[in-house]
């Protein structure tokens, strides 16, 4: 998700693996052609993976503690959509579990799914670095 806009990107694959990692960094170039990228990440081995860190060569990598789901701003929006698709409900396929997923994900507006991910509240922990950005002195 972009902190500043609240755009989120999905590329839905069958796998969690270091390849689909980098095809997903592969999706993120094409969106942010240009532009300076952070990637705020996980320590999941397809996160740390020496052939991702290579693929994501001019982005800068910020890597989360270990066990700390709630400081990723995804977890709340990942969350949410889980209990309202997922919870108690049986689908014909799992492609139409991730359809209906991948829906309601894409439904939020950019100030829903930053406001729902905590990064509008005042106590966000990355404020004083947003702040910055937004002020111009970054």
């Amino acid at each position: 998700m972009n902190l500043m806009t609240g755009t989120r990107l999905f590329l839905p694959r069958p796998k969690g693996r270091a390849g689909d990692f980098q095809a997903f960094l592969e999706e993120i170039r094409g969106h942010y052609r240009g532009w300076r990228v952070a990637l705020l990440l996980d320590s999941d081995p397809g996160h740390t993976a020496k052939a991702s860190v290579r693929a994501a060569e001019g982005m800068t990598l910020l890597w989360l503690p270990k066990r700390s789901p709630e400081l990723n701003p995804m977890d709340t929006p990942w969350g949410q959509g889980k209990d309202v698709i997922a919870a108690n409900k049986q689908y014909a396929t799992i492609d139409e579990q991730v359809d209906r997923f991948l829906s309601h994900l894409t439904s939020l507006s950019g100030p829903e799914a930053l406001h729902t991910s905590g990064v509008l509240s005042n106590d966000f922990w990355l404020r004083p670095t947003l702040s910055k950005k937004f002020c111009g002195h970054a």
